[in-house]
């Protein structure tokens, strides 16, 4: 009897902590991907991403991003060995004319991403995917009866083959949920 072909992993399923996207952790239930973003009181202005290496048992700050008033929002991607070079978080994540909340970013190895929204939910897929399939999805926290305590939390869903870029995923995903939450912020201010 033929098994056919064989099952593809599962998706990584990061939990978040909090709501926040300045203090809080994305965590897989065994954490064995592990993220805590980190904003300090001392520098308000700056959020470090520290990855937890679950082999070696340290910590890392593989990115950082800095976002100071009246100044453009820089990001910096670092090694274990050395921090990197400040970019603009705009020229990491380009809008390239979306209306809203998107934008688009290239790994390393050229994979070119792109986020965007589908039923005001966060999700990436592959720009040269013509299905638009996500790589990775953000799903909100859930109440009970729509106001009370969180009856689960807030994830991001990673699929197995976008794992190799997941420190640019999470940064791209913490730059993008800020936009979206300041034009949030933005559209309330006019309206009043």
């Amino acid at each position: 009897m033929s098994r056919g072909a064989p099952k593809p992993p599962p998706p990584r399923k990061l939990t978040f902590a909090t709501n926040s996207v300045r203090n809080t952790t994305f965590a897989e239930e065994n954490n064995k991907f592990y993220y805590e973003i980190v904003t300090r009181f001392w520098h308000p202005h700056l959020t470090k991403i520290n990855k937890y290496d679950y082999e070696a048992r340290v910590v890392n700050c593989v990115a950082e991003i800095e976002d100071q008033p009246k100044k453009d929002v820089k990001v910096r991607f670092n090694t274990p060995d050395a921090e990197g070079e400040w970019m603009r978080a705009s020229d990491f994540i380009k809008n390239d004319g979306f209306g809203g909340v998107g934008g688009t970013f290239t790994e390393d190895d050229g994979t070119e991403y792109r986020w965007g929204t589908h039923n005001r939910h966060l999700q990436l897929v592959k720009a040269d995917d013509e299905d638009n399939l996500p790589v990775a999805e953000y799903h909100p926290h859930k109440r009970h009866f729509g106001v009370w305590r969180m009856s689960s939390r807030a994830f991001l869903e990673v699929k197995p083959e976008a794992c190799d870029a997941l420190d640019k995923i999470i940064v791209s995903y913490l730059l993008m949920e800020r936009r979206k939450r300041q034009a949030k912020i933005k559209v309330k201010l006019e309206t009043n």
